[in-house]
């Protein structure tokens, strides 16, 4: 049931890249109340043209990410209740992305280094030969299978000082996936990945601060993805493979 006449304070963001303020609005208190609910609410009663993202409303697409209290969150899974700072909700679009407008962000850049880490699957095996058979079992496979629920939302690139300072920085999302591929036997592109992650921004720049692993709505561990990917490579450059 709603809180009748029970109202939260909202300080939403508002304006692009370049002019970008909190405006305050009242939202009604309810039960169960979501931040995207409260997001949504505002875009249909009081700011039609508000632009923000959002597909499942479930937390399996990620695309509702956005700071919440200064915090990174999928909004569809954030409740209100478990978040007010007093009697405001502070809600701003993601770190370490330009704003397009409002809570919605460029993603252009965080995808774009996917794909400088080489992201992308390397077969070494045609349509025509028999499937690979992989134990779940083995190392490899338990390494690739731990980082592979990433769902490309982004929260661990906004949470990341390391992007925050230095541009180049691949980012947590990125060198995760390298990582799932770098354990992937039937992949074909494990010494080019890991040069590509050891370059300019790679793995090395990683301060292991694990903001990326405290704040993974998916509860991966991008930090050690990460520490994976230095080990790999340093053995790999022992044995004179790089």
């Amino acid at each position: 049931m709603a809180n009748k006449g029970k109202t939260i304070k909202v300080l939403l963001s508002r304006g692009d890249n370049s002019n970008s303020a909190l405006k305050e609005y009242e939202v009604p208190a309810k039960e169960s109340q979501t931040v995207l609910d409260v997001v949504t609410w505002i875009q249909r009663n009081l700011e039609p043209d508000l632009s923000y993202r959002f597909a499942c409303r479930v937390g399996m697409c990620g695309s509702c990410a956005m700071t919440v209290n200064g915090k990174p969150r999928w909004t569809c899974r954030t409740h209100v209740s478990k978040v007010m700072d007093g009697d405001t909700i502070t809600i701003e679009p993601l770190r370490n992305m330009p704003i397009i407008k409002d809570l919605a962000c460029d993603l252009n850049e965080f995808f774009e280094k996917w794909t400088k880490a080489k992201g992308h699957f390397v077969p070494t095996k045609t349509r025509d030969d028999s499937v690979q058979i992989i134990s779940p079992k083995e190392k490899s496979r338990r390494e690739a299978n731990a980082g592979i629920e990433c769902i490309n939302c982004g929260v661990c690139y906004a949470s990341c000082d390391v992007v925050e300072n230095d541009a180049s920085y691949l980012g947590p999302a990125a060198l995760n996936r390298a990582w799932t591929l770098v354990n992937d036997v039937r992949d074909g592109g494990r010494i080019e990945r890991l040069k590509a992650v050891t370059g300019d921004g790679g793995c090395q720049s990683c301060h292991s601060q694990q903001g990326c692993t405290t704040y993974c709505p998916n509860t991966l561990n991008p930090t050690r993805s990460i520490a994976g990917l230095k080990k790999a490579a340093a053995i790999a450059t022992l044995k004179g493979e790089m």
